[in-house]
């Protein structure tokens, strides 16, 4: 049986200022397989950023695990996390997050500074990734010379270059026109079938899940359902 690459595990998150007590997460439990695409679907103020947070091991559930790879992340601390996270995960955001600056090639070699790994063997990795969606030409360019479009292909190729085991999607698409949208989510289903690759992809945009295996919806800190596309 194929080892689950995601497993949440009645994940639970309360905040507590004074005497009020807020419940963002409320026993969540999922599963996802290696090269599973997946969206987390809500409202505002259901859960998803904290859910995201914890999947990425930015914050600690209250109670409750989570298992990347069959390793249980929320007992780990310090330089560990670190280092885990630096491997197993990959990050792609709203706004890109790309460093102003720096060039395509500059931004998407970044993660690999705390490798052993050459300068050289450095920006040829970030040469492949960019030619591979589709920025032939571009890895020189300050990334205020590309659209948007294409400064998100350049963060998604920043998320892959550690080779992460799950990528993290926190609204790809929302700085984005539809066309150029839909183009990024179609990317990112192909990146999970082509390199196998686990992605969870937190949208508001209903429309672009299409492209996703499974949808996971999440209202009041608690999962509704899930579909299975």
């Amino acid at each position: 049986m194929e080892q689950n690459s995601v497993r949440a595990h009645n994940l639970s998150k309360v905040y507590q200022s004074g005497s009020i007590k807020v419940q963002a997460l409320d026993r969540v439990s999922f599963t996802l397989k290696k090269g599973e695409f997946a969206a987390i679907v809500g409202p505002s103020g259901s859960g998803k950023s904290t859910l995201m947070h914890i999947l990425g091991t930015i914050d600690k559930p209250t109670s409750g695990e989570l298992y990347i790879d069959g390793i249980p992340t929320a007992s780990m601390n310090g330089d560990a996390l670190a280092e885990f996270r630096n491997k197993k995960l990959g990050f792609v955001f709203q706004a890109f997050n790309l460093i102003a600056g720096l060039n395509a090639g500059q931004n998407v070699a970044l993660p690999l500074l705390v490798t052993p790994m050459s300068d050289s063997e450095r920006w040829k990795r970030a040469e492949v990734l960019l030619n591979q969606l589709g920025l032939e030409g571009r890895i020189n360019l300050q990334t205020n010379k590309l659209s948007g479009g294409e400064q998100q292909r350049v963060a998604i190729a920043r998320a892959l270059v550690n080779n992460p085991s799950l990528i993290l999607a926190d609204e790809p698409t929302g700085d984005l026109d539809s066309k150029s949208g839909e183009n990024v989510v179609k990317l990112l289903s192909r990146i999970c079938k082509e390199q196998h690759v686990t992605i969870i992809m937190v949208t508001h945009n209903v429309e672009t899940t299409k492209y996703c295996d499974k949808i996971i919806y999440i209202r009041d800190g608690r999962i509704e359902r899930e579909k299975v596309l």
